[in-house]
């Protein structure tokens, strides 16, 4: 049967597709513009958005298996909740949805309060799913990477309690497993939820340290105050998106992205292998 992969195909999506390739899997990817996308070969990719019901129906024939990842949107909750109930209609029940990490605590973050829902939703409505709850991508980085290579500041407000930052291959690398652990079984299995967290809890002192060791000369933390940072997101993405970053930003100060007792090593365990840590993207970021 054919795995549907559902989400942008930037950082994590991409990922997961050319993972579950790697697995010999039937992949099928819903995508606004075929034309421009660029899957590896036998991938079969689909015409359609969640919010168009008909080419959403369309994708789910011989689906047994989705993976969702719903975009920071206006009206992300209702695609989400969308593609859920057309995927229950289409009689798909095995799901790995990409949540995010304390999705039930950030209440006040909206699309942390969206992936809240789509996690109620799946077990309300009897789904197989394993829920991934990632960290803060440190894949991230990249947009801030000319303020701290220029200006030898790093200007993101993770705050002092720490974050616990996770590569994107690692979060692409465990929903293919899961997904086709999933997709493969006898039966539909029960719900799961798993912190993809990364191998280190940072501070902003503490990657600000890290750049500077990086890059041979001193890098400052911009500090706590996540009022500039909206302020700065706003220069290059709409309005009521960065204060939303800037919720999200306040919850890495007060709270910060802390692992639980077993995290790390249930992730190892999985992929059989270490994870990515945060100096390995310093580093290829600061040679790019």
């Amino acid at each position: 049967m054919t795995i549907l992969v559902i989400g942008p195909t930037g950082r994590v999506g991409r990922h997961v597709v050319e993972q579950l390739v790697a697995r010999d899997a039937s992949v099928r990817v819903l995508t606004r513009d075929p034309a421009k996308a660029a899957f590896p070969t036998g991938v079969d990719v689909a015409k359609g958005d969640l919010l168009d019901i008909d080419s959403l129906r369309a994708a789910f024939v011989g689906v047994r298996t989705l993976f969702l990842l719903n975009a920071v949107t206006g009206d992300e909750f209702t695609q989400a909740i969308v593609a859920l109930n057309v995927a229950r209609e289409a009689g798909v029940d095995r799901v790995v949805y990409l949540s995010v990490f304390d999705a039930d605590r950030a209440v006040n973050v909206p699309h942390f309060a969206v992936k809240s829902g789509a996690e109620r939703m799946l077990e309300a409505m009897n789904f197989g799913a394993t829920i991934l709850r990632p960290t803060y991508f440190i894949d991230n980085e990249a947009m801030v990477k000319d303020v701290i290579l220029q200006h030898g500041v790093y200007p993101m407000p993770i705050g002092g309690k720490g974050v616990a930052m996770v590569d994107a291959r690692d979060i692409a690398e465990v929903a293919a497993i899961e997904l086709i652990r999933r997709d493969r079984a006898p039966e539909k299995l029960p719900i799961e939820t798993i912190n993809v967290v990364g191998p280190e809890t940072l501070t902003g002192e503490d990657v600000a340290a890290i750049w500077s060791d990086v890059l041979g000369r001193p890098v400052a933390y911009g500090g706590d105050d996540p009022s500039g940072f909206e302020q700065n997101m706003a220069t290059f993405m709409p309005r009521w998106m960065a204060y939303e970053m800037r919720l999200m930003a306040e919850r890495y100060v007060s709270d910060g992205m802390i692992p639980e007792a077993g995290d790390r090593e249930r992730l190892a365990s999985l992929l059989g292998r270490p994870l990515h840590d945060y100096r390995e993207t310093a580093v290829r970021l600061a040679s790019a």
